[in-house]
């Protein structure tokens, strides 16, 4: 990075000896470790791509308007360019994937007009991914049991201290009424909000998940009567 004067300039090297043309913008803090690329697309936001201190690796990151999209690690900074410009260019996700021979696909589907019945099905994927690749058994049972759950799919799954609460909207959050905490071993322990007082311990996920739906507000739970009804 020192030899071309940041990560920006050996970005658009690296590019170039690939047949690419990128125009990456120098972060002027830290010239040499960060570097950033926009996107033609309104709802994706800045791309980061960022060196690590101690060894030769490069993270990259592109959010959009309902959160994170992309991110991975690779220790080849040849690997960067056909993603960064794929970013920048608007590609679809699964091509910007297909183009990097490392993980960067979070799990959340891009949703440009910020629906939210979209938002929130694009963060109970990327609920489920993130909880597959915990190393959780325990913590990944609880996420796929509320998922099953129609009442509580139909609301805004977050977490919080690996604590899952759930929310009429996307954002800003409504006022919790359970949240879940999966312990090892396999003790699940509901709450009202995530640093609040235990209501229960129970030994399974469903039975968690049930008294979730217990506690539904009435008005989140006639919503999902109605729901089910059209349909």
């Amino acid at each position: 990075m020192a030899a071309y004067g940041s990560l920006a300039a050996a970005l658009h090297v690296v590019a170039a000896d690939q047949g690419m043309s990128l125009t990456m913008v120098v972060t002027p803090s830290d010239p040499l470790r960060h570097a950033t690329i926009s996107s033609v697309l309104p709802h994706r936001e800045t791309l980061f791509v960022s060196a690590w201190h101690f060894e030769p690796r490069w993270r990259i990151q592109g959010s959009a308007n309902n959160g994170i999209l992309i991110s991975g690690t690779t220790p080849d900074l040849r690997q960067l360019p056909a993603v960064v410009l794929g970013w920048a260019e608007g590609a679809a996700l699964d091509d910007i994937a297909q183009a990097a021979p490392f993980d960067i696909l979070t799990g959340r589907f891009e949703v440009p007009d910020g629906n939210p019945a979209d938002v929130i099905a694009s963060e109970w994927q990327w609920l489920l991914k993130d909880a597959k690749e915990s190393g959780w058994p325990e913590y990944e049972a609880l996420i796929k049991a509320a998922h099953a759950e129609p009442k509580l799919r139909k609301l805004y799954p977050y977490t919080s201290h690996w604590a899952l609460s759930f929310s009429a909207t996307p954002y800003p959050f409504t006022p919790s009424f359970a949240t879940l905490l999966a312990s090892q071993g396999g003790a699940y322990t509901v709450k009202e909000w995530w640093n609040g007082p235990p209501l229960a311990q129970v030994a399974t996920p469903a039975e968690a998940i049930s008294m979730a739906t217990d506690r539904l507000p009435e008005h989140l739970a006639s919503a999902s009567r109605t729901e089910r009804n059209n349909d």
